[in-house]
């Protein structure tokens, strides 16, 4: 049913207090369990096997040996695997990545492929059998080098359109008295969450049970009903406790080789993808290659923007980085143009991470945005005041708030940008050279459709049903005081229970989206729960459950700009001498809504400052041209910034209620990492006078600059 919801006036207090995890007794105390610790009668165990060449077929899959082997109980393979649905769109509005679909013909595109999937009785006895299966492969010849003018490159859309285009960009960059141009790579990452893949897959009782890490569990079900060609009513996802996703969590190979597994064996199996497998299979940021032209009048008016990004992707399935995107928002120019490109290599998939287009777009349009204020004279807060939108640059479309400039406004008088003297390489401390740095950010706050149960209990409690998922967002914690506000209670009344497909259709934990969508289906629910109490106080209220469904309110959603943005400031220091970087202090300030639990949302923004620094200064997953595979994939080879490297990092936010959103919620799962890495660079440039367009910046790149160059002067390294 459709249903009303509150406006925020009507709301208690519960909303905007802050709360500390619901679960958070039970993650400390090792009670809550996560997917690959659930413990199942006559659990089976598989290893999935992985290819060793990067492109070519299977000839042979030697499965008689290892069948031999103790414990062994099947070997499957392309040879004898079910053959797979995989001809429909995703609730995502993509088809299924091919990887996914495992086992389904003898072609190997790239370093890590899923040949086969060995199941024993015990972890141990799987894995020895699977590091001794041998398959046999006629190899050929691979591509996995991303560069600038590969002649493969094409526009690809993605979720957004491949290029936008308004004005004469030549003439125009002509007419500007200063300008830019410049390129600005980013490298690929991984997403490292600390609970690595798992799953597990039974029949029971005629319907197939997955217990899953995931992002969502309607996504899961709904993505292995079709794909086995099963009604959606007979597939049940669980995922209950998630050490991380960041976009990494959805449809993999390892839930699919379960059910597989699971169907010919008629037993639970469980697999487990290793740190090392992750790196092929549970995919990665593209490494990015992008270009930004920008020209400006005398007062810095931007007459000329050009954002052009290159990511590579599988030959299998297209994925797109849309980093060009960032540059449709938050900055408008008379000629106004962003393309995002893409090359198909024998690579494994890229797919969302934190942040898709934003972290990366954001670090080359806000680094080309210092440079032209460093040329042009201007402060760089100043520049980016002066170019501040009144509607999208792109679509035209009025902003639904936009308070980027009160964040520039409060964080520059909190960070003291006041007393920054404008000129690099001036400021030291013995052998360290300081700098400040400052950058924006803006990501989209949208919402999906889902529903919600709410059930009014015989004890006067409530308990909530919905198909969330937290990743460690705290969400639970933010729907129970949210539905608390909307019920009229108090945060204890309220039980809320999440991560279970049989709760109905459910936004999954992405896109800053999430406790957006959900907390809407929440509030219309218990709206009309109290309506109903209230019609019939002197009915018995036990039993009373009231559905929700939010396709009809967000489809009468005007259309707008909707968006978070955020300020980010960071001061580095800088030793010529060793090439060591580090980051003294942070601040990032935001406008990302209705801050629904103050505790939760600064650990999410401090996370996502965090991971800035991490990419600016530390994160390169680095491929092997010659064999396709990584160097060193694994935590130890791919560095990420620990508690040595991350200073004391301040976080705050300004008022941003969305009027549209029944809450005024807008997001802060992402925003955090948006222009951090940007902030960081440009602090290093401040304090050297050498401009770094290539990240991570490297202790080895801080090496090979030639020194500061003059005053004003921009140095690529």
């Amino acid at each position: 049913m459709t249903t009303t919801t509150p406006g925020p006036s009507a709301l208690r207090g519960a909303v905007g207090t802050a709360r500390t995890r619901i679960e958070g007794r039970e993650k400390v105390t090792g009670a809550a369990r996560y997917a690959g610790e659930i413990p199942f009668a006559d659990l089976a165990h598989g290893w999935l096997v992985l290819s060793t060449v990067t492109r070519g077929r299977i000839l042979d899959v030697e499965t008689a040996p290892v069948l031999a082997m103790p414990g062994v109980l099947t070997v499957l393979h392309h040879g004898n695997a079910p053959r797979l649905n995989t001809d429909y769109v995703g609730m995502l509005g993509t088809p299924p990545d091919p990887t996914c679909a495992v086992f389904q013909n003898d072609r190997v595109p790239f370093a890590g492929w899923p040949v086969a999937l060995v199941v024993a009785e015990t972890p141990e006895e799987a894995r020895e059998a699977a590091e001794a299966l041998v398959v046999t492969y006629d190899s050929e010849p691979h591509d996995t080098a991303l560069h600038a003018e590969h002649p493969g490159a094409y526009p690809a859309a993605g979720h957004m359109p491949a290029e936008t285009e308004k004005g004469d960009l030549e003439a125009q960059l002509a007419a500007s008295a200063f300008v830019v141009d410049a390129e600005y790579t980013t490298p690929e990452e991984q997403h490292s969450m600390m609970e690595p893949h798992a799953a597990t897959a039974r029949w029971e009782g005629g319907r197939l049970e997955v217990v899953d890490s995931n992002q969502g569990a309607g996504w899961v079900q709904g993505e292995l009903a079709t794909m086995f060609s099963l009604d959606a009513s007979s597939v049940r996802v669980r995922s209950e406790h998630i050490g991380g996703g960041f976009g990494s969590k959805g449809l993999r190979a390892h839930q699919v080789s379960a059910v597989m597994a699971a169907t010919a064996l008629q037993r639970p199996v469980r697999v487990v993808l290793t740190r090392r497998q992750t790196f092929s299979l549970g995919g990665y940021r593209s490494p990015t290659t992008q270009r930004v032209r920008l020209g400006a009048a005398p007062d810095g008016r931007l007459l000329a923007l050009e954002h052009r990004s290159l990511n590579q992707t599988s030959t299998v399935y297209e994925f797109v980085e849309p980093s060009a995107g960032v540059a449709r928002v938050l900055y408008d120019a008379d000629a106004h143009r962003t393309a995002n490109h893409v090359v198909r290599l024998d690579v494994p998939s890229p797919t969302w991470m934190r942040a898709p287009g934003e972290a990366p777009g954001s670090f080359a349009i806000e680094a080309a945005l210092d440079e032209l204020a460093e040329r042009g004279g201007i402060d760089p807060i100043e520049l980016r005041l002066r170019n501040e939108p009144d509607v999208g640059p792109v679509s035209g479309l009025p902003f639904a708030g936009n308070n980027l400039a009160a964040c520039f406004r409060e964080g520059a008088r909190r960070f003291g940008w006041a007393d920054r003297d404008p000129r690099p390489g001036i400021r030291r401390e013995g052998r360290w050279l300081l700098g400040t740095g400052t950058a924006a950010a803006s990501f989209g706050a949208g919402a999906a459709p889902s529903t919600a149960l709410v059930t009014a209990e015989a004890d006067g409690s409530f308990t909530v049903r919905i198909a969330a998922a937290d990743i460690g967002t705290g969400a639970r914690t933010a729907l129970t005081l949210i539905a608390a506000d909307a019920l009229e209670t108090a945060p204890e009344q309220v039980r809320v229970r999440i991560g279970d497909s049989d709760f109905g259709p459910a936004m999954i934990a992405g896109g800053s989206m999430g406790t957006r969508s959900w907390a809407w289906a929440v509030t219309a629910a218990a709206a009309e729960l109290r309506e109903r109490l209230a019609v019939t106080p002197s009915i018995p209220a036990e039993g009373i459950t009231v559905r929700s469904d939010t396709t009809e309110a967000l489809g009468a959603l005007t259309r707008k700009e909707r968006h978070s943005f955020g300020a980010q400031f960071a001061e580095v220091a800088v030793d010529t001498g060793t090439g060591e970087i580090r980051v003294r202090r942070m601040l990032g300030v935001f406008a990302a809504g209705r801050i629904v639990n103050p505790l939760t949302a600064r650990n999410q923004l401090v996370g996502g400052m965090t991971w800035g620094i991490s990419m600016a200064l530390h994160e390169e997953a680095i491929r092997d041209r010659n064999t396709g595979g990584h160097y060193a994939p694994d935590l130890a080879g791919y560095h990420v910034a620990t508690h040595a490297d991350t200073p004391a990092i301040e976080v705050d936010w300004v008022d941003d209620h969305d009027p549209d959103d029944p809450v005024g919620i807008k997001g802060v799962g992402e925003i955090g990492i948006v222009g951090a890495a940007a902030a960081v660079a440009n602090a290093v440039w401040h304090a050297t006078g050498v401009r770094h367009r290539n990240l991570p910046i490297r202790p080895d790149r801080v090496l090979a600059a030639t020194g500061p160059g003059p005053a004003g002067g921009a140095v690529d390294a």
